[in-house]
């Protein structure tokens, strides 16, 4: 199975300047995604698409493909991830004649990410029949949407399943499991992008259930600091 790996990085971070660029933990945020790749036998090309020339440098200087600059109509903060990613497939299939038979992606804002979870989500996805499969953490029961209160107004406050409050669960065991997505990773098929409405997921989703303390998602100064704080704990738990 040809698998491709894109990593999507824009240049204009507006919470955190550079973001992509700025050094964190000694490289470069963008250098961790391609690392992590990088070290995989599984996957088949590792393509960054960006709009920063500097960024493409970079990139390429840890050993991923730039092979195009993003336009500037798919490089602004509204547009969604679906249409960036069906561009560098089509420029692939138009510049390179490669189509490949999966695709990994890989978001810049979790260094946390390890090569063996990559490995492990490709094996799974590549022995199964599914559109695609995304890497998520459980819930825990104050976030579940079992527990979860709407205020509808005028005193009428309902669970976010639509249930009134007389039926919620008193104990967290008797809850549904439930699960967010972590951005870690998703692998997909490339035809969920050519749906009515392009997408990542397809009809069959397979979830890659992980542990919560590799998740985070750098946005913020904030976050930026925490995820340091993280990777020093994992290193001294020698779970990095």
């Amino acid at each position: 199975m040809k698998i491709l790996a894109i990593i999507p990085a824009r240049g204009g971070s507006k919470r955190i300047p550079n973001k992509n660029t700025k050094k964190f933990l000694g490289k470069p945020l963008i250098a961790w995604a391609i690392e992590s790749a990088k070290k995989s036998k599984l996957i088949d090309k590792i393509l960054v698409t960006t709009d920063n020339e500097k960024i493409a440098s970079i990139s390429r200087s840890y050993g991923a493909e730039t092979p195009f600059i993003r336009p500037s109509h798919l490089a602004n903060d509204t547009v969604g991830i679906e249409p960036v990613l069906l561009h560098a497939l089509e420029w692939l299939k138009k510049n390179e004649d490669y189509s490949p038979d999966a695709i990994i992606l890989l978001q810049t804002t979790n260094p946390l990410r390890l090569t063996r979870h990559i490995d492990e989500a490709i094996r799974l996805f590549r022995d199964t029949d599914y559109d695609s499969l995304v890497s998520v953490t459980e819930v825990v029961a104050n976030n579940n949407p079992f527990w979860l209160l709407k205020d509808e107004g005028g005193g009428k406050v309902k669970l976010l399943t639509g249930d009134s409050l007389k039926d919620i669960k008193t104990r967290s065991q008797d809850l549904h499991k439930c699960y967010s997505r972590n951005d870690i990773l998703y692998i997909f098929k490339p035809k969920n992008l050519y749906e009515k409405k392009p997408n990542l997921y397809g009809d069959k989703v397979k979830l890659f259930i992980m542990d919560e303390i590799y998740h985070t998602d750098i946005n913020t100064p904030e976050d930026w600091e925490i995820t340091k704080g993280k990777i020093k704990r994992l290193r001294e738990l020698k779970h990095l």
